[in-house]
């Protein structure tokens, strides 16, 4: 083989090498970031096979359970319980709760496993129901006569 196709071989094969270097860096930094999607009975019960580890950064969507909502009188500490079918999972959380929460609504938790059935929550978000319409459509769609196209 002559000087420049070998260094051109080297070359490519460096190439090759440094791009496959930073994809897996890439790839191991985001699974570190990666924060999966579980239910209640999903962190009790494993999801495909697997439990979540105590520790692990997840998010977690279940039902306020009525009654479960208990506010520290100074602090803005405040634990909850969500359900889904059954097993309840203890949410505690630091900080404002959204204008939507209450108990009986949805809600996804982003935080960190911290037993078995409790989770250190960073950020919690209410869900509205899928009925809702913004004030200003509601009363666009007030004024919409609707007409079936079969009528004549």
């Amino acid at each position: 083989m002559n000087p420049r196709r070998q260094k051109r071989l080297f070359a490519v094969v460096a190439i090759l090498v440094i791009l496959a270097g930073a994809t897996s860096l890439m790839l191991f930094a985001l699974n570190q970031n990666i924060d999966l999607f579980y239910t209640p009975s999903e962190i009790l019960d494993g999801k495909e096979g697997k439990i979540p580890q105590v520790g692990q950064r997840l998010r977690i969507g279940g039902m306020v359970v009525v009654g479960s909502v208990e506010r520290h009188e100074e602090t803005l500490d405040v634990s909850f319980r969500l359900t889904d079918t059954g097993p309840e999972v203890t949410v505690l959380y630091h900080g404002l709760l959204p204008d939507l929460f209450r108990e009986g609504q949805g809600i996804v938790a982003t935080g960190i496993l911290q037993s078995a059935n409790v989770i250190k929550a960073e950020e919690v978000l209410a869900k509205h129901d899928e009925e809702y319409m913004p004030p200003e459509v509601a009363e666009a769609v007030k004024g919409i006569k609707h007409v079936n196209p079969n009528q004549q």
